[in-house]
């Protein structure tokens, strides 16, 4: 069973940043493409940032500008710099391929409040 460990979460004030690093067991993991997903409390889990197998990245339009995702295939990580914290960025964080694997990881609370 793929294992997925989200961390780097935490308290941020408004317009304040925060770096995410999530550490997987997928095996080949070159070759997926990988996604950071986020759930705010009442609302489904959405996918905000992606990167290929090859590099490129797509981003939702609400963190388009903010958030960079990034990948190190040696270490089988992949991170997402988040900049510009906004309130409505509040939740938590799960990163997965895309499409994602059946389980998901504890997940990374983000808390954007001043």
């Amino acid at each position: 069973q793929v294992q997925l460990v989200e961390s780097g979460g935490g308290l941020v004030q408004p317009g304040g940043s925060l770096r995410l690093s999530c550490v997987t067991s997928i095996s080949m993991f070159p070759i997926y493409a990988m996604g950071w997903y986020r759930q705010a409390p009442g609302k489904q889990r959405e996918l905000v940032a992606r990167i290929s197998s090859g590099g490129a990245t797509n981003y939702a339009d609400s963190v388009k500008g903010r958030f960079t995702i990034s990948r190190d295939n040696v270490k089988n990580t992949v991170y997402l710099q988040m900049n510009s914290l906004k309130p409505e960025d509040t939740a938590v964080y799960y990163c997965n391929s895309d499409p994602h694997f059946s389980n998901w990881g504890q997940g990374t609370q983000v808390t954007v409040s001043s």
